[in-house]
């Protein structure tokens, strides 16, 4: 490692307040920053500074000078107060303004002049696209007399060259630190050399990184970063910050042989078992396998964190949304490209199976996965023998004797590739969108006795034709109430249906998608036989298999 100088920069309460609002109780910020006056670090970013004000948020979102006024900082860090300013609010949102009027404008919104301010430091975070538009700040900052840092996200794709030039261009302003993030987490060490050598081609001042650890490897390309050159290095405590989080402050401290010498981690270590453990639990930052994926791809974190914080994305959803944006590009995080990434199939629905010929007239029996199935097992194959239903399992569920049931349904792209070699070795036909599927999940199964029936993803529809139909979402049932109805059923009744609590998004999510089935042309009474929490009609299978 070079002899430099390295700047610690811990950014806890910035970035880490995506995950909770930037909402941090007032004994979280006094017992942190404590921790980092005890580590000697060197600067401490209080959170985002901002115009915005949309949903609540706390505090840090703001970071105004009276709200850090209000805190009780260490005299070690009076003057190592940092905040940081998205570059997108310095932009105007029409041509028609003046770029530095209205950067300048913004800026006198939000900043006083640096001696009557707690604030040391101002970070503005811009994207490659925003830099030029940005840079004019550091001449307005600097003469209020702060400390100017930027940080240029999403640069891990830009070829050599085109960072040189930025590096240069950036070098007519007075920036006291030019940062680069790693922002997907796909960088390793190599690649990391690789940009900090081309930064320091055009520029010579003081380099800073703030890295991702999509995929585990943000502390090691922060110390790489440091060895060729780079001296200031942000950093959070357990990590903690948008998706997998960041380098981890703990490890990035202890890696210093020079800084273990004065620093003393144990109102840190305090400080994670106290407040941080407790968050991870309930927040869940940190690595894992599908922000593996998503550094791997270059898929933007916010889509794993977004899919990871709501129970309806179940583990085949994100890892078809990851298949999805790996293809289509997820660099940049939107709402409705989840939305629309999470319903997989495009294009007309097809099909070449008629559920009419086999169903029609018939009343069906549609075996869940849940617990009422195995609780009610005898009772369900004692109705199914004397009453011969039309029986469709979900998925692979096996809890029935195979034989007592007729066909089964699948339709999540992901779900069948991972059942594929259990669905051969089932006795029944599979009915699934066949032709809708991904060539290598029609590979995997052209053994298999297929019922082509096709799907459409209509959000608030449910609607039947001879061999498809529309359907709401991608959820099973969906498909089999889909089967059943366009095959003309007498009825249907549904077993293992058990619901979940009622605080659970995935119990809104399904008692809709019974709304919406009731609600459409199909005029097929639904029923549940088994006990559920569903707001739809129950009856007991129990009285059901003693009618003859």
């Amino acid at each position: 490692m070079k002899n430099n100088i390295i700047k610690i920069l811990d950014c806890t309460l910035r970035d880490g307040g995506y995950y909770n609002n930037w909402n941090f109780s007032n004994e979280l910020i006094h017992d942190y920053l404590l921790a980092m006056s005890a580590l000697g670090v060197e600067f401490v970013e209080i959170g985002f500074r901002t115009l915005k004000n949309k949903g609540f948020k706390g505090g840090c979102a703001f970071s105004t000078d009276n709200y850090i006024n209000s805190l009780s900082i260490p005299v070690e860090l009076k003057n190592k107060i940092g905040v940081m300013i998205n570059g997108a609010e310095l932009i105007p949102a029409s041509k028609i303004m003046d770029d530095e009027f209205h950067l300048n404008d913004v800026l006198s919104s939000l900043f006083i002049a640096k001696k009557d301010s707690p604030v040391t430091l101002v970070r503005i975070a811009c994207h490659i696209h925003e830099f030029e538009q940005c840079l004019p700040a550091a001449n307005w900052l600097k003469k209020q007399g702060y400390l100017v840092g930027f940080n240029l996200m999403q640069i891990a794709d830009l070829p050599k060259q085109e960072i040189i030039e930025l590096a240069k261009y950036a070098s007519n302003y007075p920036i006291d630190v030019l940062y680069f993030a790693d922002s997907m987490g796909c960088l390793n060490p190599k690649q990391t050399s690789d940009i900090v050598f081309a930064f320091q081609q055009g520029w010579s001042g003081a380099l800073g990184i703030h890295t991702h650890d999509s995929m585990g490897q943000a502390v090691t390309n922060s110390l790489e970063a440091m060895k060729k050159g780079v001296t200031w290095v942000d950093c959070t405590v357990t990590g903690m910050g948008r998706g997998p989080g960041n380098a981890q402050t703990e490890y990035l401290v202890l890696a210093q042989e020079q800084r273990n010498l004065a620093a003393n981690p144990t109102k840190l270590l305090e400080l994670i078992r106290k407040h941080f453990k407790p968050m991870q639990e309930q927040y869940g930052w940190g690595v894992n396998p599908y922000y593996y994926l998503a550094g791997k791809y270059g898929i933007h974190p916010s889509y794993i964190q977004e899919m990871l914080s709501d129970s309806r994305y179940t583990e085949e959803d994100i890892l078809a949304v990851i298949e999805h944006l790996k293809v289509e590009g997820g660099k940049k995080f939107s709402m409705g490209r989840l939305l629309s990434a999470r319903h997989f199939y495009s294009g007309d629905a097809r099909g070449t199976w008629s559920p009419r010929e086999e169903i029609e007239g018939k009343d069906v029996l549609i075996l869940g996965t849940g617990g009422g199935v195995a609780n009610h097992k005898n009772a369900i194959e004692s109705y199914i023998r004397q009453h011969n239903p039309y029986v469709i399992a979900l998925n692979t569920q096996r809890t029935i004797d195979e034989n007592l049931i007729s066909i089964r349904a699948a339709c999540h792209p992901v779900r069948l590739l991972a059942d594929c070699q259990e669905h051969i070795k089932l006795p029944q036909p599979l009915a699934t969108p066949f032709s809708m599927l991904p060539k290598e999940v029609q590979v995997e199964l052209k053994s298999k006795d297929i019922l082509d029936f096709g799907i459409e993803i209509h959000p608030e529809e449910f609607t039947f034709f001879l061999t498809s139909s529309y359907i709401p979402t991608l959820l099973v049932i969906s498909y089999a109430l889909a089967i059943a109805s366009s095959g003309k059923a007498k009825k249907i009744m549904l077993a293992g249906f058990d619901g979940y609590s009622a605080d659970d998004p995935r119990s809104k999510e399904i008692d809709n998608l019974f709304h919406l089935y009731n609600k459409s042309s199909a005029d097929i009474p639904l029923m549940s036989v088994t006990p559920t929490r569903y707001d739809i009609p129950t009856i007991s299978i129990y009285a059901l298999e003693g009618q003859l």
